[in-house]
C-alpha cells in the first residue's frame, strides 16, 4: 500500500506540527477537530492554520504549502477517514476521549489504511484494548518530537500483533518523504528518547546539586564539550518550561517500577518547586534558573545560586579545553568539573545498558534516538567508547537507515579519514573515488585550517558535509577579531585572500564540488556553498549574507556571486542596474531564507542545486548527483562584469539617505551601505568597461578592510560576540 492520503485529528501543537509536515511533503492532508459552537463550523481548525502560517521558526517549508491542509470538524467531516491511507490521532491525553475516537474511526477506515496516536505517555496496549483485532493489526504510535519539521526523531512503537508489511510501509513513508530518522520501539514508559533523555537532565541536574556546581559550571560541562546543545541541563530546564518538566517526571514515577534508577533522580526537589510556587516557570515565566533583567537600559543574563535563590550577573567559564566536543580532556579535569563530567556520564551509560533488551535490542538505538530527538553529537555508548579509547570501526551506525545508505556518519566508522587538522576532516570513499570535507569548530565558523583542508581536498570530487546542526555560521570573528584587537590588519587581510582564493579553487576546480548544507549556511558559510558548482540542500536551512549586521560586507566572493547571479536573469538583460540594486538589497538588509523554496528566488540557490527533506540522505543524493555530472562535467567559465560604477551608485546612496532620514539605519550603518555600494557598483568603471571576477575580489577586500578597522564595526562584533545579537549604531 501507498500513502497518498493523510488525516490527522486533532489540531493542537503536534497535530499542526504534522500536518505541516505532510504537506510539505507535497502530500494532501485533512485535519480535523471538534466544531466550532460559535461562527463557521471547521473555525478551530482554521485558526490552526493560520497558526501554522505564522509560526516562528515556520513549519512550512513556503506559505503555499497551507492548501494541502484541508480543514474539517469531527462531527460532519468523518467521513473522510474513509479515504485516508494513513489516519493519526493527536488528541488531548486522556484515554476516553482517544477511545472514543478509535471506536468511530474503527467502523470508517478503508481496510489496510494505518492508524497511529501520537501519544507520548500512554502506553500502546492500553491504547487499542477496546479494538478489534483487524484495527489492532494496523495500529501503532507515532511519537513525533515537537517542532516536527526540525526534530529528526520518529519514533514508532508496535506490538506483535502488528502487520509487518504496514509498519515497514510507514517506516519507509516517514523517514523519505517526512525526513524522518525512525527508530522502531517496544512499548514501554517513555519509549526510548524521552526514557534516556530525561534521565540524562535529571542526572546532570541531581549532580549538580550534589556537587555544589553552579548552574553556569554545570551547563558549560553539561554542554558542547561533552557534545550536547550549548543550552546544558538548566539552560534546557528553562527552555522547556520547569513546571512542565515536574509533570513528565510524575508521569514516569507513576509508570516505572520502584526499583528503576529513574526513581533515584526524580525526586521532588525542594528548590525546584518553590521556584514553580513564585511563577519562576522558564522563559515563559518570569525567568527560571536564567532571567534577563533590565538595568540602565541594558538587558543583563542573570543567574540563579543554588544554595539561597538569589540571582547574580551569570558568570562565563573557561574550562579551558576549548570550544569542541573532547570527553577525554572532560573527565579528565581536575577536581569537581572532571568529577561531575565522570560521574554523569557513567550514570547515563549504565541507565541506558540497563534497558537492553527490554525498551530496545540495541545500542546504536539509543545513542541515535539521542542524536536525533535531543541532538547529542554523540549518544552515551560512544561516550563510553571514547572514554575507554574503543574503536569500533566494524559496528554499523544508524541501523534505522537502509544498509546500503552511506552517511558521513558511517563513513566516518569505516576508519576512511585521509586528514585532519584543528577546523576540519578529510575523508577519502575509494569506491566512488571522492573526497567528504567536513568542518569541526563551533558552529563550524571558518578559518584559516578550514581553508587549507577545502584547498587540498579539491585534488579529486569533492563533496562538503557535516554532521553537527550547523553547515557554517561563517567565518570565524572571535579569529578575526583578536588580530583586530592587536591591529594585526595585515594579517586579516592575508586570511581574506586566503578565502578568497579558497573558494575561486572550488569554483574552478578540475573536479566537481558539492556543498550538502544543513542549518545554517550563512556569510562566509554561504559564500562556500554558493562558489561550489553545485548544493544538495536540506529542507531545514538557512542562507544569505548576513555580514552587515556586524558591519562588514561579504569579501569571500559573495557579493560577486550573487552579482553574477542576477545578471545572468532576464530581466536584467535589459536593465543592467538591476542586478546591483537587487544584490544591494538583499546584502543590505541581510536577508536570509529558512528553506530552499524561498531561497530560489533570492538566488541563494539556483534550480540545478537539489533538496531533500531527510538530512541523513544528503551524502546519498550528493553522491547521486555526483555520478550524474561526473563525466560531463566542465570547469566554469570565468564571468564579465558591466557595471555603471557612479550611476547606480547614486541610486543606492539615494535608498541610503531615505533609510537614514527616517533612522532605519544610524551614522555606521550608513558607512556600512555606503561601502557595499562602492562594490555592488564596480567601483570607479562605467558601462563602457569590462571588470574580471578578480576586480570584484580586489573591491571586496578593499571594503572588507575599511570597515574592521573602524571602532563602530568592533563594537558591533564585539556586541554579537557577547550577546548573540545584532548592534544598531
Amino acid at each position: 500500500m501507498n500513502i497518498n492520503k493523510v488525516l490527522v485529528i486533532g489540531s493542537g501543537t503536534m497535530g499542526c506540527g504534522i500536518a505541516a509536515q505532510v504537506a510539505n511533503a507535497g502530500i494532501r492532508v485533512t485535519m480535523l477537530d471538534l466544531p466550532s459552537k460559535e461562527g463557521a463550523r471547521n473555525q478551530i481548525v482554521e485558526k490552526a492554520k493560520e497558526r501554522i502560517l505564522n509560526s516562528r521558526p515556520p513549519l512550512l517549508l513556503e506559505k503555499n504549502k497551507i492548501d494541502l491542509i484541508s480543514a474539517g470538524n469531527i462531527e460532519d467531516d468523518f467521513a473522510k477517514v474513509r479515504e485516508a491511507d494513513w489516519i493519526v490521532e493527536a488528541v488531548v491525553e486522556r484515554i476516553d476521549i482517544k477511545h472514543n475516537i478509535y471506536k468511530k474511526i474503527e467502523e470508517e477506515r478503508k481496510e489496510g489504511s494505518i492508524v497511529s496516536s501520537n501519544t507520548s505517555t500512554i502506553p500502546l496496549k492500553i491504547l487499542s484494548q477496546k479494538m478489534n483485532d483487524n484495527m489492532k493489526k494496523n495500529f501503532c504510535i507515532t511519537h513525533f518530537f515537537n517542532p516536527v519539521r526540525y526534530m529528526g526523531l520518529l519514533e514508532i512503537v508496535t506490538q506483535s500483533i502488528n502487520d509487518e508489511e504496514n509498519i515497514n510501509t510507514l517506516k519507509s513513508f516517514c523517514d523519505q518523504k517526512l525526513g524522518k530518522g525512525v527508530i522502531i520501539c517496544k512499548d514501554t514508559p517513555g519509549f526510548l528518547g524521552n526514557r534516556v533523555g530525561v534521565y540524562a537532565m535529571q542526572v546532570a541536574m541531581t549532580e549538580a546539586f550534589k556537587m555544589e556546581l553552579s548552574i553556569e559550571e554545570a551547563d558549560s560541562i553539561f554542554g558542547r564539550p561533552m557534545g550536547i546543545p550549548k543550552t546544558g541541563i538548566f539552560g534546557l530546564y528553562d527552555l522547556i518550561g520547569i513546571d512542565l518538566m515536574a509533570d513528565v517526571l510524575k508521569s514516569f514515577l507513576k509508570e516505572l517500577p520502584k526499583k528503576d534508577p529513574f526513581h533515584e533522580v526524580a525526586k521532588e526537589n525542594s528548590f525546584i518547586t518553590k521556584m514553580i510556587e513564585d511563577g519562576y516557570t522558564g522563559r515563559k515565566g518570569k525567568g527560571g534558573f536564567y532571567r534577563m533583567r533590565k538595568e540602565g537600559g541594558q538587558k543583563n543574563l542573570e543567574a540563579i545560586d543554588l544554595k539561597n535563590g538569589n540571582y547574580s550577573k551569570a558568570k562565563k567559564i573557561d574550562l579551558g579545553i576549548g570550544d569542541q566536543i573532547n570527553i577525554e580532556k572532560l573527565i579528565n579535569l581536575n577536581g569537581k568539573y572532571g568529577d561531575y563530567a565522570k560521574t554523569v556520564i557513567k550514570k547515563i551509560t549504565e541507565y541506558a545498558s540497563s534497558l537492553i533488551p527490554n525498551v530496545t535490542n540495541d545500542k546504536n538505538n539509543i545513542d541515535e534516538a539521542m542524536r536525533l530527538g535531543f541532538n547529542w553529537s554523540i549518544g552515551p555508548f560512544e561516550m563510553y567508547n571514547k572514554i575507554n579509547n574503543i574503536q569500533k570501526t566494524d559496528e554499523i551506525k544508524q541501523k534505522y537507515l537502509d544498509s546500503k545508505l552511506n552517511t558521513l556518519r558511517r563513513m566516518k566508522n569505516k576508519n576512511y579519514l585521509r586528514k585532519e587538522n584543528a577546523s576540519s576532516n578529510c575523508y577519502y570513499y575509494e569506491n566512488k573515488d571522492y573526497n567528504i570535507v567536513e568542518f569541526t569548530t563551533k558552529a563550524n565558523a571558518l578559518d584559516s585550517d578550514s581553508m587549507e583542508m577545502l584547498k587540498s581536498a579539491c585534488d579529486k570530487n569533492l563533496i562538503i558535509n557535516n554532521e553537527s546542526l550547523q553547515f557554517s555560521a561563517g567565518v570565524n570573528l572571535n579569529y578575526v577579531m583578536e588580530y583586530a584587537k592587536n591591529k594585526e590588519w595585515n594579517k586579516i587581510e592575508k586570511f581574506i585572500i586566503d578565502f578568497q582564493k579558497t573558494c575561486k579553487k572550488l569554483k574552478y576546480s578540475e573536479f566537481p564540488v558539492i556543498s550538502a548544507p544543513s542549518g545554517l549556511a550563512i556569510g562566509g558559510g554561504f559564500e562556500v556553498l554558493c562558489q561550489s558548482n553545485y548544493v544538495v540542500s536540506h529542507t531545514n536551512v538557512v542562507l544569505g549574507l548576513v555580514e552587515t549586521l556586524v558591519g562588514l560586507i561579504p569579501a569571500g566572493g559573495g557579493c560577486k556571486e550573487m552579482l553574477w547571479r542576477w545578471s545572468l536573469s532576464e530581466d536584467a538583460m535589459n536593465d543592467y542596474d538591476l542586478a546591483p540594486l537587487k544584490v544591494f538589497d538583499l546584502i543590505g538588509y541581510a536577508k536570509t531564507a529558512s528553506s530552499p523554496n524561498e531561497a530560489l528566488p533570492n538566488k541563494f540557490l539556483l534550480e540545478k542545486d537539489r533538496v531533500v527533506i531527510n538530512r541523513d540522505r544528503l551524502l546519498h543524493e550528493s553522491e547521486k548527483l555526483l555520478e550524474e555530472v561526473y563525466q560531463n562535467y566542465k570547469i566554469p567559465k570565468k564571468p564579465i562584469f558591466k557595471l555603471s560604477g557612479a550611476a547606480v551608485r547614486n541610486k543606492m546612496y539615494e535608498i541610503l539617505e531615505n533609510l537614514y532620514k527616517d533612522k532605519k539605519i544610524l551614522d555606521h550603518g550608513l558607512e556600512v551601505g555606503k561601502q557595499l555600494a562602492f562594490v555592488l557598483s564596480g567601483g570607479n568603471t562605467s558601462m563602457n568597461k569590462e571588470l574580471k571576477e578578480d576586480d570584484i575580489y580586489a573591491l571586496e577586500l578593499e571594503a572588507f578592510m575599511n570597515l574592521i578597522q573602524m571602532p563602530k564595526t568592533q563594537e558591533r562584533i564585539k556586541h554579537t560576540l557577547e550577546t548573540g545579537k545584532p548592534l544598531v549604531n
